[in-house]
C-alpha cells in the first residue's frame, strides 16, 4: 500500500535537457532528422566520430553535411537499413538507420546509430588471436604422451587429453564435468590438495581407473592475476618405470631388448586384396585379441606381426620372436616355459626364465606354430586360457600379461582334422585370423613392390638402379612366384649383382634363372630334351648380353664395348664368334 501511495507522487517525465545529457553520454554516435531530413539531434559521440560540430549540423540537411548518409532514403522508403558500412571522412563506420513513426504509424523522422569499425576490428582480431591460442594449447595438450587433466576453480574436470583415456582407461565424457575424485581408486585427489594448499606437489602415487592402474602424479595450481583458477596434473604410468628398473641397468635393458622394427607404413599394399589384409591387421592392433596370421611362406607374416605390435598399446614393451620350427622338440618346452634349478641334467643352477616370461607385458610372436608338438600344445593352451605358466620341473605358477601373435603357412583346419593340431588350441589362437594373400594374387602390387625393394637393395648394395625395363617387367609379371615376396627380393638382388655399375635399368639379361626352368631369353633344355652344358649356357648368355648392349648403344660398338667393360678388339672378336658382325650397324 505504501508503494501504491508513492507511485502517483513520482514525476516520470524527462526534460529535454536530461534527454540531451543522456544522449551525449552514450558511446555510440546518434544522428536524428525530422520528416524533411533536417538534423534535429547530433550527440557528442557523433561530433567526435564525424569531426563536425553540433552547432554546425543542427538545421542542416543530413545528406548535405554527412557524406554517405542515407537517412533521406529511409524517410522515402520507410524501411530500416541495418548493419550497413559507411565511408565518411576516411573512417569506416557501421551504422543502423531506422525510421521514426508516431502513434498513427506515420513517418516523422529517422535515426542513425553508428560506431567506428576500428574498435570492432580490434575486438575481432583479439578474439581470433585468443581462439588460435586456445586451439594451439589444446593441440599441444592432445599430442602429449603424458596424461594431463585440468580442473577449474569450482573443482570440476574441464579437460583431459587422449593419453588420459589410453592410460587411465576412462572416456572423456565419463570424467569431464565430474569432480577430480571420479577416476581415483586408491589415494586422495591431488587436484583438491593443491587447490587447498596453493602449492605444487610431485611424485604422489595413486591407483586410478577401472584397472587400478598405478600412476605417479605431479600437480600444480593455476594462478592467474593472483587468483586461483584451477589446477593441472600430469600422470606417469608406473609400469613403465617398473619395466625399466627390472634390470640392473635400465637403459641398457631397454636398448638390448627385442623390438619390432616394422610398422604398417612398411607394408606395400596398393591392390584391394592386400589392402583388406592391412585394414584387418590395423583393427586387430587396437585390441588385445590373439591374432593368427595365415599365408604361404614369404608373404610377409613376420612383417605383419611387427606392425601389429607397433600399432598396439604394447609398442614400447618387448616383442619376442620364436620360430617354433627352428628349435628342436626336446628343447622347445624349456625354451618357451623356462625351468627350475635341477629340472634336468645340464640345467642352470639358478634356473632360467622362458620366452613366455621374457615377453611378459609385451608381445610373443610364435612363427610356424603348426610345428609345435601335441605335448606342448596342451601347456600353451593353458597359457592362453589361464594367463599363467609353470616352469619345467617346478610347481609354482607365474601370472603373465602378454599378447600372442601366431603365424603358420599350414592349413590348420586340415591339421585339426588330421589330428596333428588340437581343436581347442586352434580356436584359442584364431580369435582374429588374418590371411595374407600370395604375391600371384596381389593384382597391381608387383610394380610398387619392385620399386620398394629396389630402394632397399640400392641402400644395401651401394647401387643406384633406377628401374626395370618393360621387357624384364613383363617376365616378372608372367612368373608365378611360389616363393612370394621373399623370392622377388632374391631375384632383384641377384639382378643388381649381375649389373655393371654404369647400368641403371634392369634388363632381361640381368635376371637370374627363375624356378620355372627357364632363364629369361636362355633355353635350359635343347629341342631333343637334352640338358645344355654350363659352357653352352654361358655362351648363350654372353651372346645375348652383347646383342643387347649394341642395340642399347644404337650400334655404336665403341660405346657398347665401354658399357660391357671390355676392349673394342675383344668386342669385335666376340661379334665374329657369335655371327653378329654381318649386318650389324657401325
Amino acid at each position: 500500500m505504501k508503494v501504491h501511495k508513492l507511485i502517483p507522487s513520482i514525476d516520470w517525465s524527462i526534460s529535454s535537457r536530461e534527454m540531451q545529457d543522456i544522449l551525449n553520454s552514450t558511446h555510440d554516435a546518434i544522428v536524428a532528422v525530422n520528416r524533411k531530413g533536417i538534423i534535429i539531434l547530433f550527440n557528442t559521440a557523433a561530433e567526435r566520430l564525424l569531426g563536425i560540430k553540433a552547432w554546425k549540423a543542427y538545421g542542416e540537411y543530413a545528406r548535405d553535411i554527412i557524406p554517405g548518409s542515407r537517412l533521406h532514403c529511409v524517410l522515402e522508403t520507410g524501411l530500416p537499413e541495418l548493419n550497413q558500412k559507411q565511408e565518411t571522412g576516411g573512417i569506416c563506420i557501421l551504422t543502423n538507420r531506422v525510421p521514426v513513426r508516431d502513434e498513427n504509424n506515420r513517418i516523422v523522422g529517422a535515426v542513425a546509430v553508428f560506431r567506428d569499425m576500428t574498435e570492432i576490428r580490434q575486438l575481432a582480431e583479439e578474439m581470433t588471436c585468443i581462439k588460435e591460442m586456445k586451439n594451439l594449447l589444446e593441440a599441444i595438450i592432445n599430442t602429449s604422451q603424458d596424461v594431463i587433466s585440468v580442473v577449474d576453480d569450482q573443482g570440476k574436470i574441464i579437460m583431459v587429453n587422449p593419453a588420459y583415456t589410453r592410460v587411465i582407461g576412462m572416456r572423456k565424457d565419463e570424467v569431464v564435468g565430474k569432480p577430480p575424485t571420479v577416476d581415483i581408486r586408491q589415494g586422495e585427489s591431488v587436484h583438491l590438495r593443491v587447490m587447498q594448499s596453493m602449492e605444487a606437489v610431485r611424485g604422489v602415487p595413486l591407483k586410478v581407473g577401472p584397472a587400478n592402474r598405478e600412476v605417479i602424479i605431479n600437480a600444480a595450481p593455476l594462478i592467474i592475476d593472483g587468483r586461483l583458477r584451477g589446477s593441472v596434473a600430469m600422470a606417469h604410468d608406473v609400469s613403465e618405470f617398473k619395466f625399466l628398473s627390472a634390470e640392473p641397468n635400465s637403459m641398457q635393458a631397454l636398448m638390448s631388448q627385442e623390438q619390432a622394427r616394422y610398422t604398417f607404413h612398411d607394408i606395400v599394399a596398393s591392390g584391394p586384396v592386400m589392402k583388406a589384409a592391412v585394414e584387418n591387421a590395423c583393427r586387430a592392433a587396437l585390441t588385445p585379441a590373439t591374432v593368427l596370421l595365415a599365408g604361404e611362406s614369404g608373404t610377409g607374416k613376420e612383417l605383419f606381426a611387427h606392425a601389429i605390435h607397433n600399432g598396439s598399446q604394447r609398442k614400447y614393451r618387448r616383442f619376442i620372436r620364436v620360430n617354433c620350427a627352428a628349435i628342436p622338440e626336446t628343447l622347445l618346452e624349456s625354451e618357451l616355459f623356462g625351468y627350475e634349478a635341477g629340472a634336468f641334467s645340464g640345467a642352470l643352477k639358478s634356473g632360467k626364465k622362458g620366452l613366455l616370461e621374457e615377453a611378459d607385458g609385451g608381445t610373443l610372436f610364435l612363427d610356424e606354430i603348426g610345428e609345435i608338438p601335441s605335448s606342448i600344445q596342451v601347456k600353451l593352451l593353458r597359457v592362453l586360457q589361464e594367463r599363467e605358466i609353470t616352469r619345467v620341473g617346478g610347481v609354482r605358477t607365474f601370472e603373465l600379461d602378454l599378447r600372442i601373435i601366431a603365424a603358420t603357412n599350414k592349413n590348420l583346419e586340415d591339421e585339426v582334422r588330421k589330428g596333428n593340431f588340437r581343436k581347442d588350441l586352434f580356436y584359442r589362437i584364431s580369435v582374429f585370423p588374418i590371411t595374407i594373400p600370395p604375391l600371384r594374387q596381389r593384382c597391381g602390387d608387383l610394380p610398387v613392390l619392385c620399386r620398394h625393394l629396389l630402394t632397399k637393395l640400392n641402400r644395401e648394395y651401394g647401387r643406384s638402379v633406377q628401374g626395370i625395363a618393360e621387357t624384364a617387367a613383363n617376365l616378372l609379371d608372367g612368373y608365378n612366384w611360389p616363393g612370394n615376396v621373399r623370392e622377388l627380393e632374391n631375384v632383384l638382388g641377384r639382378a643388381l649383382i649381375n649389373m655393371h655399375f654404369n647400368e641403371y635399368i634392369i634388363l632381361p639379361v640381368h635376371l637370374p634363372p627363375l624356378a620355372s626352368g627357364k632363364e629369361p631369353g636362355v633355353e635350359r633344355e635343347c629341342a631333343d630334351g637334352s640338358v645344355q652344358t654350363l659352357a653352352e649356357i654361358m655362351e648363350e648368355a654372353e651372346r645375348r648380353a652383347i646383342t643387347a648392349a649394341v642395340a642399347r648403344c644404337g650400334g655404336n660398338r665403341a660405346e657398347a664395348a665401354c658399357c660391357l667393360n671390355i676392349s673394342l678388339r675383344t668386342l669385335y672378336y666376340k661379334l665374329e664368334k657369335y655371327g653378329l658382325s654381318r649386318g650389324s650397324p657401325e
